[in-house]
């Protein structure tokens, strides 16, 4: 088969295509043609060596994939060769033509779903929803903040904010994400690039401030968005794309707010069951066309490093992902 390979810590452009041994699947697992593979931030961390998760060079990149069942391994029921499906990987071998997929952590995919909008449904939407639902309680009517709403991450929270009947506030650097967030029903936007974006959050709200922050980005913007918070509001740590936010705790005290952590990856070592829930509802909210996730750019195998600088500089709206 063909395979990205990292063959040391470096830039995306190291990166190299080359001939590998076709995995062999063990017991338990399923071997899957790869139909396509999301591309995240972690995975550039990756390339670095600076993510909590360690790869050891030589590897395969990706975590995620979608695609066809090509041979089912000892002890497996319920699977056979031809299922559409989609699976974590853990946090590598994705950008491939052949990947293996535990079958515990595989779902069926529906026929009417699309490989390349299934794939990094539990990256993404899955963090979002796990953080929206599960940790932050968002509920209809609330006022929704998202930092970094342009990004794959960030989207997925307009997309699933809007579901879950929130007044959606999409923030992003540029005007092209702002109108694509607009475009996937964002109900205002604020450009923090160009905006205050403390007061235009405040003037947005009537002064009241909003009830929920997502952020998954960090750096200056985290304080800026907590002091856009109002009585009570939960603040949903997600990621730090901006570098990592110090914050002053009075804030926390003034406004009787909660800072929440989201570590979905972790959640679903922890909560097998709550993460396939998760997992579950996302696909039939996408099997009902409830949710129709955006991507924005396919890449082969041979640009899997174009996709990932792109997403290293932050130039990604919505979603990237590798068609082998």
């Amino acid at each position: 088969m063909k395979a990205v390979v990292c063959n040391a810590f470096g830039p995306p452009e190291n990166l190299t295509v080359e001939e590998c041994l076709d995995p062999e699947p063990a017991e338990g697992q399923l071997l899957v043609e790869v139909k396509a593979a999301p591309v995240t931030f972690p995975d550039t961390l990756m390339l670095e060596d600076k993510y909590q998760f360690k790869a050891q060079p030589p590897y395969i990149p990706g975590g995620e994939v979608t695609g066809v069942v090509v041979a089912v391994g000892k002890g497996i029921t319920g699977w056979a060769v031809g299922d559409r499906v989609s699976g974590g990987l853990g946090v590598t071998g994705a950008y491939a033509e052949l990947a293996l997929v535990t079958a515990s952590q595989a779902r069926r995919l529906p026929e009417n779903v699309g490989y390349a909008e299934a794939t990094g449904l539990n990256y993404a939407y899955g963090t979002t929803l796990y953080g929206l639902k599960h940790r932050g309680h968002l509920t209809q009517g609330e006022a929704l903040l998202i930092l970094g709403a342009g990004g794959n991450v960030g989207l997925s929270a307009v997309e699933l904010g809007k579901i879950m009947g929130a007044r959606v506030i999409a923030c992003a650097s540029t005007e092209e994400k702002l109108d694509l967030c607009r475009a996937r029903g964002a109900d205002e936007t604020i450009n923090y690039a160009t905006e205050n974006l403390k007061e235009r959050a405040k003037e947005l709200t009537d002064g009241q401030g909003v009830d929920v922050v997502y952020d998954c980005v960090g750096g200056d913007y985290a304080e800026q968005a907590l002091r856009a918070i109002g009585w009570e509001g939960r603040f949903l740590v997600v990621g730090f794309t901006a570098g990592i936010p110090s914050i002053p705790l009075n804030l926390t005290l003034l406004k009787s707010c909660q800072v929440v952590g989201v570590f979905y990856g972790a959640m679903t070592a922890r909560d097998p069951e709550l993460s396939a829930a998760v997992t579950n509802e996302l696909i039939e909210l996408t099997s009902s066309g409830e949710l129709a996730p955006h991507v924005s750019g396919r890449y082969s195998l041979e640009n899997a490093g174009v996709a990932m600088r792109a997403m290293m500089d932050r130039r990604a709206a919505g979603k990237l992902v590798i068609v082998p």
